[in-house]
């Protein structure tokens, strides 16, 4: 099981995360999210560990800016939580690993993915709500037995040290990556690396 901590913006917060030794790490490039790296200098991140795979996330953003935000802080991976189409994953997918991500409700119907598996390397499934980029709520993680493609994927949305041991008993064998974010936080961006080491044992304990 990977682990990812999404929603980093901190310089010093950043390393205090990164000594944990996560498998990738989130950082928002979408200035409506609390987490906005804004003004985060691009020599923090490439002093990340090339261990971790380092991953932007947008929403809705240019193919242009992307690319671009590629090369300036050296992103490994992108996480698209916008409508980007199977085309516009394909682009990017020649430079660096793609994640696309999906709103899952009861009614979602994932027959909708066919058309984006040979261009993305990964899925991610966030509780949908009306707030891009995550909400903190969880979905009926049941529904997910309905998934039957071969891309792995990540589990997202509201994620906690109250229900992950629960989340980490689903049975299923695409389920690749826990992603962490707004319930180990001291404040929007800043983790609590605390609770996040106590997470990141139950994950190696568990699994």
């Amino acid at each position: 099981m990977k682990i990812k901590v999404c929603g980093l913006k901190d310089p010093n917060n950043i390393k205090a995360i990164e000594a944990l030794g996560p498998d990738f790490i989130g950082l928002i490039f979408y200035p409506r999210s609390p987490r906005y790296i804004d003004g985060l200098p691009s020599s923090v991140t490439k002093a990340i560990s090339p261990a971790i795979v380092k991953t932007g996330v947008f929403v809705n953003d240019s193919f242009e800016s992307i690319n671009s935000l590629i090369s300036e802080y050296e992103l490994d991976a992108v996480q698209l939580h916008g409508v980007e189409n199977p085309e516009f994953c394909a682009g990017l997918k020649k430079r660096v690993k793609v994640i696309k991500a999906f709103n899952i409700d009861e009614e979602f119907d994932f027959d909708d993915l066919d058309v984006y598996l040979p261009h993305v390397d990964y899925f991610l499934f966030d509780t949908r709500s009306n707030k891009p980029g995550g909400s903190g709520l969880t979905f009926d993680w049941s529904v997910l037995k309905n998934y039957t493609h071969n891309a792995p994927f990540f589990l997202s949305g509201g994620l906690s040290l109250d229900n992950l041991e629960a989340a980490l008993k689903i049975s299923h064998p695409q389920f690749y990556a826990v992603d962490l974010n707004s319930k180990f936080e001291i404040s929007p961006g800043i983790k609590d690396a605390g609770k996040l080491k106590e997470a990141f044992n139950l994950i190696r304990r568990t699994v």
